[in-house]
């Protein structure tokens, strides 16, 4: 299947690669650094929640310039240069200079948000109308190589720099590789650019636009926002990893691994499961039985919502006593099942915003996905702070009801949901 897929695809999936190992980087350490370093207690859950959204929250204005007035292309490499500064002022904090931590992150996130929502819109506009049927394929294969870029960052983070600074570093350094991959690659991905797409008649004509009515274009979008909406409960747990199971695996588990490590084993399952289930996917397309995209984002829900039953049952067994008694078997289960969640929706996401979105408004709707990605990180944090404040069963308890509720909303609207999804604009 990977023959199939435009050359672009490789181009972008590199990118990615080496932007998220950069993220991470940052991301795995963030709470741990605050708290060892900063010795910060309830604030450093105000500071992740908030980071985690502003990042996202950006794209939205990051894609509405681009789809506006200067492309994709453009707005990625100015997004990289304010995240390769942002990560050079974190690397040079301290306990006692701390106000290039602030600045530095407020840099990644607009950075981010001219880079992350803009790439995934080219990764989309390099498919064709008779290339849709893989374009939830196309969106796995990319999606793999943001998670390779996780795995690394784990191991360079937990076991080739100790020191926290020098993890920071790496980051700007992996923002480096990931902006030279993607200016070398320029020239295979320029048509897919917005600026360029609107001019295809394969994508969307200058008369399948304006053949789009007012009331279609409406309808697309208020699609598109109820899956916002519903996703944002995903998002609130699975930034957990960040919070609620980091602190978990600090202060309930063994320390076999360091606490950030625990990520690796997310990351290499969704690479694991990306190479099993993309040929599943082919054999249920050719008989008609793959399941559409909104479905494929229910399961993931249900599929959450399981690994927050293993943390309850964890805590209940010891976890509930911070006596770093536990073993890693618990944390390691729960990050196998949130990969396959994950497998389910994220990517999923992507395309789905990517067959729905009107043309004119691809870089702004994916911006807002990653919107509600960012306000439910932004909320994960916030109700981070009450992990410590009643037992730890209890938390994981209500992460459980919300994902349930948000399975029933997802098949509440499926139909809605599967109305354009299975069409192409």
């Amino acid at each position: 299947m990977a023959n199939r897929h435009p050359k672009g695809l490789w181009v972008c999936f590199t990118t990615e690669l080496w932007e998220r190992f950069g993220f991470y980087s940052l991301l795995f350490l963030l709470t741990l650094y605050m708290g060892h370093e900063f010795h910060w207690t309830t604030l450093k859950g105000w500071y992740y929640g908030s980071f985690l959204w502003a990042v996202f929250a950006f794209n939205f204005l990051g894609g509405w310039i681009a789809d506006r007035f200067i492309g994709q292309i453009k707005a990625i490499k100015m997004g990289a240069v304010l995240m390769i500064a942002g990560y050079c002022l974190v690397a040079i904090s301290s306990a006692i200079l701390k106000w290039p931590f602030t600045l530095g992150l407020v840099l990644v996130a607009v950075g981010t948000g001219f880079f992350k929502g803009n790439i995934s819109v080219i990764v989309g506009n390099l498919y064709t109308k008779e290339e849709e049927s893989i374009k939830d394929a196309g969106y796995n294969i990319y999606y793999m190589g943001i998670n390779i870029g996780a795995l690394l960052a784990t191991i360079v983070t937990s076991y080739v720099f100790k020191n926290y600074n020098m993890s920071f570093w790496a980051a700007a350094v992996g923002m480096a590789i990931s902006i030279i991959t993607f200016s070398a690659g320029q020239s295979i991905i320029r048509h897919a650019d917005t600026i360029s797409v609107i001019k295809r008649d394969h994508i969307a004509s200058s008369a399948a636009v304006a053949s789009m009515s007012r009331s279609e274009v409406s309808q697309r979008v208020m699609t598109l926002v109820t899956l916002f909406l519903i996703s944002i409960i995903f998002w609130i747990c699975y930034y957990q990893n960040g919070s609620a199971l980091t602190y978990f695996a600090d202060n309930s588990t063994v320390k076999t691994f360091p606490p950030q490590f625990y990520a690796f084993f997310n990351c290499i399952c969704i690479i694991g499961l990306t190479l099993t289930i993309l040929p599943f996917y082919k054999m249920l397309n050719k008989i008609g039985k793959e399941p559409s995209t909104a479905g494929k984002i229910f399961y993931g829900m249900i599929i959450m919502a399981v690994s927050m039953v293993v943390m309850i049952f964890a805590s209940l067994a010891g976890g509930n006593s911070n006596a770093n008694n536990m073993t890693t078997w618990w944390l390691i289960s729960t990050y196998i099942i949130v990969s396959l969640a994950e497998i389910l929706i994220s990517p999923m996401g992507l395309s789905f915003v990517s067959k729905v979105a009107p043309p004119k408004l691809q870089g702004a709707m994916m911006g807002a996905w990653f919107f509600a990605t960012g306000f439910g990180g932004f909320i994960s944090g916030l109700l981070s702070i009450w992990y410590d404040k009643f037992p730890h069963h209890q938390y994981f308890m209500i992460l459980t009801g919300m994902l349930c509720l948000s399975a029933i909303l997802v098949l509440a609207f499926i139909k809605k949901l599967n109305r354009f999804s299975q069409q192409t604009t």
